[in-house]
């Protein structure tokens, strides 16, 4: 299990970053001692070497003998984005022969470098931005939804076969993107809303919210949701029953999310009290989130899917099989960018990189469903 100093080290060459970017420190400023940055930030002194470190490497900064880490004097030279490009690029280029000379294949390791992105925007501190109206430009549609890693893949590929569309991402739930989408602040939205009444996802939602709204739901792909647990599941945790024992921690999604609705409703039907659930009250607003506090040993359990939990090394235990759709009016269904956006999640090549997460099935990856 990877424990809370892993993460903490990128937060503290996050927060150098931006210091310097902001010129606050400046070429040649010298940056606070190892000892007083692990005070400021809690941590072990390893770890904040281990951040200068990864500062080091980048360039950013310089240790001198005697007068401790400073800031590069070519840290922000004109040149220096040409050569720090190429650099990347190399990186890049190691990373895949890498991957490759150890027996993965092109689409896995363009699904790691697309999940690795996810697990550094999720260890981003930032506000969420209100839904913004729909740009004038129809070839930028914009995403309101729920948290799914397929959703990276899915933009970064848009951006890569087409020349023009793009596509935006905010996460805020499957019901704050269907009311995103129903006030016209939003072309799209991602949900996956178990209804008990019928026992289906998402169109009894659809119909309800948009009542007489012609509507497509494409579907994205059915993934396996569960118990993300501790590696090796020391507390034994197999069924939802287990939250209520004594010893376990939660950790929560947010009020509206698909899982969030899912959750309720089955701790209702098996007259669990959530407030007899310790750490029910405690929430995220993302699957990677939640498996980061179970990492870093905030919480012993929490509801997420399958890939989530083998993004952090953690263990998993299915409970049900959910479907993810992307649901578009009818008015953006029919623009050129919606439909390159639905070439795309009918192409082998996304398939392939879902594939490669685990946890899901393609089977019905591109069905498309009318409503009404």
């Amino acid at each position: 299990m990877e424990s809370s100093q892993t993460f903490l080290y990128l937060k503290i060459a996050e927060s150098v970053r931006r210091l310097i970017a902001s010129g606050e420190l400046g070429p040649g400023d010298r940056l606070p001692p190892v000892r007083e940055m692990a005070g400021r930030w809690g941590c072990t002194a390893g770890t904040v070497s281990r951040a200068y470190a990864t500062l080091a490497r980048e360039g950013l900064t310089e240790g001198h003998r005697g007068s401790g880490t400073r800031v590069a004097l070519s840290a922000l030279r004109p040149e220096r984005p040409v050569w720090q490009w190429a650099s990347l690029v190399n990186r890049a280029d190691q990373y895949l022969l890498e991957a490759i000379s150890s027996g993965h294949t092109a689409e896995q390791a363009d699904a790691a470098l697309d999940l690795a992105v996810s697990r550094w925007r999720d260890l981003q501190e930032r506000e969420a931005a209100p839904p913004a109206a729909r740009p004038a430009d129809e070839d930028q549609l914009r995403f309101v939804g729920s948290h799914d890693l397929l959703i990276e893949s899915l933009a970064r590929q848009l951006a890569q076969q087409s020349t023009a569309a793009t596509l935006s991402v905010e996460y805020a739930g499957s019901l704050g993107g269907l009311m995103a989408l129903a006030q016209h602040k939003a072309d799209l939205a991602g949900a996956h809303l178990w209804d008990e009444t019928t026992d289906s996802y998402n169109l009894p939602f659809v119909r309800r919210l948009m009542p007489g709204r012609r509507l497509a739901l494409l579907t994205l792909a059915h993934r396996s949701l569960g118990l993300v647990l501790a590696a090796g599941n020391p507390q034994g945790l197999e069924r939802l029953e287990d939250l209520a024992r004594p010893g376990v921690r939660l950790v929560n999604r947010q009020p509206g999310s698909g899982t969030r609705v899912w959750l309720d409703a089955q701790l209702r039907a098996m007259d669990i009290e959530p407030k007899s659930v310790r750490g029910y009250e405690r929430e995220e607003m993302t699957h990677l989130a939640v498996a980061r506090a179970v990492a870093e040993e905030e919480a012993t359990v929490g509801l997420g899917i399958y890939a989530a939990a083998a993004a952090h090394g953690l263990s998993f235990a299915p409970l049900t099989q959910e479907r993810y759709d992307l649901v578009f009016p009818e008015e953006v269904w029919n623009t050129t960018a919606a439909q390159q956006l639905a070439e795309v999640v009918r192409s082998p090549r996304l398939k392939e990189s879902i594939s490669a997460l685990g946890g899901y099935d393609t089977s019905e990856t591109g069905r498309e469903t009318w409503v009404p």
